[in-house]
């Protein structure tokens, strides 16, 4: 299913059905404030596996993203953060960056990567968060495979290629093609991993 929702101000009815599929185990492709992303609940094993499936990836080293709706749910999932990090997060947040934090026990096992650590993005688009505060807690996040560039940012294309596997593409208009810029915060100085489309001026 192809499903227009309005970037600006997102239709409370196509929010609720989004979050109804993924209740009930589905996979998204919904946009971000970067490139569009394939999202599902992360309390849902079957569709996180079907994810990595799709990605051709085994879930523990799958590099997987979780999408807040704000700062008060980084606490669930990551050990407690430095007032330095904190601070860091609040300044660049909601925004194009993921940031590579220690996780903690509330991660979901079949997440937990051997160096436990979790990426957290809270994107600055409006269908995203939308999504994630109406299901009450973050949705699993992953890059798109796709060649062209037309594969991660046209949601008909999207549609076109992913029909069969996933259950809805949410189309909230083009996607855009450069990634998040991705920040280690799980020692003491943040470390550039790989720079994306938010700035990023080394402390």
């Amino acid at each position: 299913m192809l499903l227009h929702v309005h970037p600006e101000n997102p239709q409370p009815r196509q929010i609720k059905t989004i979050v109804e599929i993924l209740l009930d185990g589905g996979i998204i492709i919904y946009p971000t404030d970067t490139i569009y992303g394939l999202g599902c609940d992360i309390f849902q094993h079957k569709a996180i596996e079907k994810i990595c499936r799709i990605k051709k990836i085994d879930p523990p080293r799958a590099q997987l993203s979780f999408i807040c709706y704000d700062l008060s749910h980084l606490s669930d999932f990551s050990k407690q953060l430095s007032r330095p990090t904190y601070r860091l997060l609040k300044e660049y947040l909601p925004g194009p960056y993921t940031f590579i934090l220690t996780a903690s026990k509330q991660v979901p096992k079949i997440l937990q990567s051997k160096k436990e650590t979790i990426g957290l993005r809270i994107p600055d688009n409006n269908i995203a968060r939308a999504i994630v505060k109406e299901l009450g807690h973050p949705i699993l996040s992953a890059s798109l495979p796709g060649n062209e560039i037309e594969d991660y940012t046209d949601p008909e294309i999207m549609h076109e290629n992913f029909r069969n596997e996933v259950d809805i593409v949410v189309d909230g208009g083009m996607g855009g093609t450069v990634p998040s810029t991705i920040i280690d915060c799980t020692t003491d100085e943040p470390v550039l991993i790989r720079q994306g489309s938010g700035k990023w001026i080394e402390e």
